[in-house]
């Protein structure tokens, strides 16, 4: 509903800074799901927009979600690589 009445009123909500995404800060999925634009007369319609907002947000959580997944998948394979290796090098030391 707030949102509603600050797009009608074409006000911005100061304490919201504003829809970006900075290099080495992902974008967020509360970021989209929040984002306003003013709707004109003839626009777009605004449920449309949330609508796909918010579709958008959800893929994002999965991408980022399998992400975080893959990246500790990969630190646990280059532990379990090292692991190894170091094995390995102790095993010719003693050869």
């Amino acid at each position: 509903m707030r949102n509603l009445i600050r797009r009608l009123s074409g006000r911005r909500d100061e304490s919201q800074p504003p829809i970006q995404a900075t290099r080495g800060q992902p974008l967020r999925p509360w970021q989209i799901r929040e984002r306003c634009f003013n709707v004109r007369r003839r626009g777009l319609d605004p449920v449309e927009i949330r609508t796909l907002l918010h579709q958008v947000a959800d893929e994002l959580t999965v991408a980022q979600t399998a992400l975080r997944a893959v990246q500790e998948e990969n630190v646990r394979i280059k532990n379990a690589l090292r692991s190894w290796q170091s094995t390995q090098s102790a095993n010719r030391l003693y050869r």
